[in-house]
């Protein structure tokens, strides 16, 4: 019955993306932090914050909320991708992972197999690595 009634209140509103869940997480950090600091400054702002993200989840205009948060994923993205990159590196034990001294092309190779001839896929320069 309830589940029935929120399905209807939401039917044709935006919802949530990745830009809502980034700006409640900063909520949440900043009133933890007021919490402990009480700067009522820090209130203000993370009250404003919780504001926009329900407008963001309640808004009819699909459009524009798309496109915002097209925006910052794609500001979003180099700092993501980064955290993956550190992510898989720490996860696998069987390769060492380094950049191509003429490109700057992530490369990975085998652990362990003492020093090789590395060619790079995406200039064609070689060099030596260890590994």
């Amino acid at each position: 019955m309830i589940r029935n009634a929120i399905q209807r209140f939401m039917y044709g509103r935006y919802g949530n993306d990745q830009l809502n869940l980034f700006l409640m997480g900063l909520y949440l950090l900043l009133y933890l932090v007021y919490l402990f600091l009480r700067v009522d400054l820090l209130y203000l702002v993370s009250f404003v914050l919780l504001f926009f993200t329900l407008f963001r989840m309640l808004s009819r205009n699909m459009e524009r909320r798309r496109m915002e948060n097209l925006r910052f994923m794609r500001a979003a993205n180099p700092v993501i991708s980064w955290f993956r990159l550190r992510r898989n590196i720490r996860r696998d034990k069987e390769h060492v992972y380094f950049k191509c001294p003429s490109c700057g092309q992530r490369l990975r190779v085998p652990r362990g197999r003492g020093k090789i001839t590395v060619t790079c896929r995406s200039c064609g320069a070689s060099f030596q690595e260890k590994s």
